[in-house]
């Protein structure tokens, strides 16, 4: 069985006060990028990897693989407006209906083998695969301007990957997009698919602002 992994990177530098895309940022002096490519391919499931990226950006990234010598085997796509139409021009690439499909965000360069591993085999057992962690905070909701409180052991945060056996992947993103597809999970929600959720990690941090960089390197210098 064919296995992918698309990892969308065409965010900007904005949270993170930078000019430079927070997917090339240096983390121990290695981008971002490559740390979280680096994660897929040195997992056992080895998935064929696509790096969707802001046209602009590809000549930029080629520059920094050469200067990092970077030479694990990907396949660069253009993004899209939204992140919606990203994944999709990365989908656009697969003609394997039976493949199993990961997606991940590029500034998530934590993921660990073990939680890869997980969800490709969750995702070609059940259908897809959703990794999330449960909140450790209270957590309350506003409705009416009032607040009211949730039970925090029934709220998750949801993290990537987001697995999915190809031809359900492929069949949501037929659909027209709309501003309630937060991430590929909703999308494939709204064709009536349920959704599997599998354990991820509070180590699997998003970069998204300064300090963010900070944690991550802590993390990576203690073996995480």
């Amino acid at each position: 069985m064919n296995h992918y992994a698309i990892i969308v990177a065409g965010g900007s530098g904005t949270r993170m006060h930078s000019a430079v895309p927070k997917q090339f940022l240096l983390l121990n002096g290695v981008p971002v990028l490559m740390h979280t490519i680096n994660a897929f391919h040195y997992s056992d499931t080895k998935p064929q990897i696509i790096v969707v990226l802001h046209p602009d950006s590809h000549q930029y990234w080629n520059d920094l693989c050469k200067e990092h010598n970077f030479n694990i085997p990907h396949q660069l796509v253009s993004g899209g407006e939204t992140r919606f139409h990203s994944v999709k021009n990365g989908i656009s690439l697969i003609g394997d209906d039976d493949a199993i499909i990961a997606i991940h965000d590029a500034v998530r360069p934590l993921v660990t083998k073990e939680i890869i591993d997980e969800s490709f085999d969750c995702a070609e057992k059940y259908g897809n695969a959703i990794v999330a962690i449960k909140s450790r905070d209270s957590v309350r909701q506003i409705k009416n301007n009032r607040s009211q409180s949730l039970n925090r052991d029934e709220i998750y945060l949801i993290q990537t990957p987001q697995t999915f056996q190809a031809a359900q992947l492929k069949k949501a993103y037929l659909q027209t997009y709309q501003e309630s597809f937060t991430d590929d999970a909703s999308v494939v929600e709204q064709t009536g698919v349920n959704i599997n959720l599998v354990g991820g990690s509070y180590q699997n941090i998003k970069i998204t602002f300064p300090e963010d960089i900070a944690i991550a390197e802590f993390l990576l210098r203690n073996g995480s």
